[in-house]
């Protein structure tokens, strides 16, 4: 199986070495062509508004849309998040985004780079927690009636699925924990 991982900007090589770590063929998404024969896509986390505006420019907007209709997987993480989400509570004018999960999103909830912070995060279905490593993290304020709540925080949700859909609002590329990404590997697996 390969899964592709956006590489315009962000926390990209990470995301390809846990992929490798689990056992299946990483692929550095840059272009719409890059996106032929992967069965899920990791958007990472990063800028939000320079990954969307990168999307934008190389026409990858409404091909990662297409092919999310017709059953391809994304897992957005941090600034994937706010990529994935419908509404941007705090984004700038015209921000660009997909727009293809029914959340509401706030940017940097957490404050600014120096407010990071790293905590356990209990995710539903897993037999314990897997560390959060929050950097300028946003967080979702609403969900839809179809999105399943994953894990939340006083803060908020910071984990969340919508059928083939996936989001966190912290990095799981960041620690040697492969959990959620076998989570999303058994998600691109499932047709």
């Amino acid at each position: 199986m390969k899964i592709g991982v956006l590489s315009l900007q962000g926390a990209v090589s990470e995301h390809l070495d846990q992929l490798k770590r689990c056992g299946v063929e990483p692929a550095a998404v840059k272009r719409p062509g890059d996106l032929e024969g992967i069965a899920g896509l990791i958007i990472p986390g990063g800028e939000s508004t320079t990954i969307g505006s990168l999307m934008e420019h190389f026409g990858l907007n409404e091909v990662i849309r297409e092919r999310c209709r017709a059953g391809m997987a994304v897992f957005g993480t941090c600034a994937g998040m706010v990529l994935l989400a419908r509404e941007i509570l705090d984004g700038v004018k015209d921000q660009a985004r997909l727009g293809l999960m029914d959340i509401k999103v706030r940017r940097n909830a957490f404050g600014r780079q120096k407010e990071s912070f790293e905590a356990p995060v209990a995710l539903k279905g897993f037999d314990s927690p897997v560390e959060g490593v929050f950097i300028r993290a946003p967080i979702i304020t609403a969900a839809g009636s179809g999105v399943e709540v994953l894990a939340a925080r006083e803060e908020g949700i910071v984990a969340a699925r919508q059928g083939r859909l996936l989001t966190t609002s912290f990095h799981p590329e960041l620690t040697g924990d492969l959990r959620l990404h076998l989570y999303f590997i058994r998600m691109c697996e499932a047709k």
